[in-house]
């Protein structure tokens, strides 16, 4: 059986295909933690599909775990773009962290993680890095910082 990485899907799917395929997998499985039974459908009456219990194959199950890493990874990366647009909106470090649910010093430290981050993977240039540092502005004091 072939590995099945989130490396090598996350080449393969985009973030949004990524989420419909893990969407269907993950609706797929019935939980059921008997082994597999036949279940007795009518290929004319689709409707006695949706009431068949199934329960993935190991190869599927791997993907589900896979997409779940790969989805992650994504929506992770995809908050520094966030966080940008945030605050070239004008948006507080109060209101990015309520986004996030965080505290304002809590947001601000994951922003500049994120840009050290995607400096270190070569996704942000050095300038892009300095630019998006400049735009945090200072690590917010409290919790009464705007």
């Amino acid at each position: 059986m072939d590995s099945i990485t989130p490396d090598e899907l996350e080449q393969e799917f985009s973030l949004s295909t990524a989420v419909t395929r893990l969407d269907f997998l993950s609706r797929r499985d019935s939980g059921a933690t008997t082994l597999n039974t036949a279940a007795e459908v009518d290929a004319e009456d689709w409707s006695t599909f949706k009431d068949a219990a199934t329960s993935l194959d190991v190869p599927e199950s791997l993907e589900l775990l896979a997409l779940g890493e790969v989805v992650a990874r994504k929506a992770h990366d995809s908050q520094l773009v966030g966080f940008r647009a945030a605050l070239r909106g004008g948006a507080s470090w109060t209101q990015i962290a309520a986004a996030l649910g965080l505290t304002p010093q809590q947001a601000w430290t994951s922003y500049t993680e994120l840009i050290a981050r995607h400096e270190r993977a070569q996704v942000l240039d050095a300038d892009a890095a300095s630019a998006a540092r400049e735009l945090a502005g200072a690590r917010p004091e409290g919790g009464t910082v705007s």
